[in-house]
């Protein structure tokens, strides 16, 4: 009873444990390399940990990266590879766990010996660069997330008929973030490339980029695009790396050498993303590279990968160009968006329907499909029977719609490329014609055929705060003082057109004067007259003070709330210091002759006036809380206020009444 008692226990605290693990994905998965070798043909196979499923995702599953050691890659499950040498070779993988909740499993590299060569085994995996893709394609195993790891592959190949040799630069870490997003950890090379440490990749003197042009005339809404990156692009490699140098902080530069006619060639590198990363999982980032096939020649084709940011690796995703935006500048802008999907099935999808969320600040009669994948035309009102991508505007939708196209499954037989299961859509919207400073806010329900929808993460577009520079000017009250004058001027600054809460800060210069006047009346007798001609007069003492000061009202910070475009409120505290504080006693004795209970002659030698005068500047600071109102173009324009502020010292009422101009 005893021994069936600890078993019981040791299983309940292991099941605990392990429960405890998942739970904190505290365990570190991990994939082993298998394979067998026959003569010169090795076949791969992974062993891969359980998967994670994500709650209500689609079935999670594994994709495979694959390097030989040699030069050669797969993205196949279980690939074979042919050697053409012998030798002890490295090969690698990396596997990625999709629609998984867990980090990526780790793979220690494997080394594999190869000591026989049969000629017969020739056949190898093609993956016709030159053919299918131009002879030069960018490849990633997955999509960017903060502190994983990204492999990165350069294919380029010699479509020529004779041999060539020239450079191959990348371009990565974009100049328009802040922080890097990508550290380069390592570079594999398999064809004798050298990296070439001190190349001057342009004299900026003579050339002018595309940035600059655009920055000095501002002739970006009529210029033609394509004439401007395209074509100039292709056949100016100068102006295209002073593109790409302003465009990206950092490079990589690499000569080759004896590129035989029709060879294809790999370059790989591994990135790993910093933890500075773009935290904005709606955003897209992008790696560049420029391929010169002959050395001293103008000619080069120009590849740039986009990739979107993720925080699990799902193939569908929908991402925006410009998370960020100047809420100044964006009537005439458009905003971007990239919708991609991956069929996972087992067999081609011949209907796909990407039903995209539109936000009411974009006008949809506006619509721009940028690019797609099936490339297809637009389809026509009539129904057709050709491919094509049909657009269908509802009310607070548009439904991409890709009719009679063939895009294969990832799980299909034959299917080894998965860039051929995959596809996207990208559009253009401007904005409407009334639009306020909120997040814009996107996703896409993605149907394969009839199959259930899937669910895309939700893009966002935020405004960038802006800086809003307000102008005042208008009269201080304060009832409990009399004869009091106070003007003033000055200066606000609020982020630009907020839409509902922000916060404002003030600074004004204002002049106070109000005097205070005292009077006092008595019966005084022969001693109490000065030079007495009289034996009883009427004394009356008048004492006025004047005080004349210049302030320097602020408000550190305050609340404020518009209603609507016409009315704001606002709450905040106040702080008013006095940088000059004249204050003027005048002090008038005067003396009347008085009989019967009667004031009567004006006795002018008794009577006397003296005045005193001093300057005592920051030695009164008065702090207060106040609310008020706007009325007219809250947002932005004119309007006109009023503010209650209650200081804690005397005085303590005062009325604040204001015209606002903000800019």
């Amino acid at each position: 009873m005893k021994t069936y008692l600890k078993i019981v226990f040791f299983v309940l605290s292991c099941s605990y444990v392990n429960s405890q693990s998942i739970v904190n994905d505290t365990i570190t998965r991990t994939a082993k390399i298998g394979y067998t070798v026959k003569e010169n043909k090795v076949s791969f196979s992974p062993e891969t940990p359980e998967l994670n499923q994500i709650a209500g995702a689609p079935k999670a599953f594994y994709t495979y990266y694959w390097e030989f050691g040699d030069g050669n890659y797969s993205f196949q499950k279980n690939p074979e590879h042919v050697y053409k040498e012998t030798g002890n070779y490295t090969a690698q993988l990396s596997v990625t766990n999709n629609y998984d909740d867990g980090k990526p499993p780790t793979t220690r590299p494997k080394d594999v010996s190869v000591t026989n060569i049969n000629a017969n085994n020739i056949s190898n995996e093609k993956h016709n660069l030159i053919a299918a893709h131009n002879g030069f394609r960018l490849q990633t195993n997955r999509e960017p997330m903060p502190e994983q790891e990204m492999q990165f592959i350069v294919s380029y190949g010699n479509n020529k008929e004779y041999t060539t040799e020239g450079k191959i630069y990348l371009f990565f870490n974009e100049t328009k973030y802040k922080d890097k997003n990508f550290e380069l950890v390592d570079v594999r090379l398999h064809n004798n490339e050298q990296e070439l440490s001190d190349e001057i990749i342009v004299d900026s003197k003579r050339y002018i980029s595309k940035n600059e042009l655009i920055q000095t005339t501002g002739i970006d809404t009529f210029l033609d695009e394509k004439l401007l990156i395209a074509d100039s692009l292709q056949q100016n490699l100068p102006l295209t790396l002073e593109d790409a140098k302003i465009a990206y902080q950092d490079v990589k530069v690499f000569d080759f050498n004896n590129m035989q006619p029709n060879e294809e060639r790999n370059m790989f590198f591994t990135f790993k993303t910093t933890p500075e990363m773009l935290k904005d999982t709606s955003a897209i980032i992008s790696i560049r590279s420029i391929y010169v096939p002959e050395r001293g020649n103008d000619a080069h084709k120009v590849l740039t990968k986009e990739m979107e940011l993720v925080t699990s690796h799902d193939p569908n995703k929908m991402a925006v160009y410009d998370t960020r935006l100047n809420y100044r500048l964006v009537r005439f802008k458009k905003l971007k968006y990239k919708v991609r999907f991956q069929n996972d099935g087992e067999g081609p999808a011949k209907l796909i329907k990407l039903n995209v969320d539109i936000p009411d600040m974009l006008d949809k009669s506006t619509l721009e499909v940028l690019d797609m994948y099936p490339k297809c035309p637009i389809c026509p009102e009539e129904e057709v029977r050709y491919s094509c991508l049909d657009t269908i505007i509802s009310k607070d939708q548009i439904s991409f719609q890709f009719k009679n196209i063939y895009l294969p499954g990832t799980a299909q037989k034959g299917v080894h490329d998965k860039d051929s299961t995959k596809g996207f859509v990208k559009y253009a919207l401007k904005f409407g014609d009334n639009f306020h400073k909120v997040k814009s806010k996107s996703k896409t329900a993605i149907i394969f055929d009839k199959n259930e929808p899937i669910i895309t993460n939700t893009s966002t577009s935020r405004f960038k705060p802006g800086i809003s520079i307000g102008v005042k000017a208008g009269y201080n009250s304060f009832p409990d003082l009399e004869d009091s004058k106070s003007y003033f001027v000055g200066a606000t600054i609020s982020p630009y057109k907020s839409y509902k809460k922000y916060l404002q800060a003030e600074i004004m210069m204002s002049t106070h004067e109000f005097k205070d006047i005292n009077s006092v009346s008595d019966i005084v007798g022969l001693d109490e007259i000065p030079g007495a001609t009289v034996d009883i007069a009427l004394k009356e003492e008048n004492n006025t003070v004047t005080t004349k000061k210049i302030n320097i009202d602020v408000v550190p910070v305050s609340f404020r709330y518009n209603l609507n475009g016409v009315i704001g409120l606002g709450v905040g505290p106040q702080i008013s210091l006095d940088v000059s504080n004249e204050v003027e006693t005048v002090t008038a004795t005067e003396y009347y002759t008085y009989y019967n209970d009667e004031k009567g002659k004006f006795l002018e030698e008794a009577s006397s006036t003296i005045i005193t005068s001093e300057n005592n500047p920051f030695s009164d600071i008065k702090y207060g809380i106040f609310g008020d109102i706007t009325i007219g173009a809250s947002r932005i324009g004119p309007s006109v206020g009023a503010r209650y502020i209650y200081n804690f010292n005397e005085p303590k009422a005062q009325l604040h009444f204001y015209a606002i101009w903000k800019i």
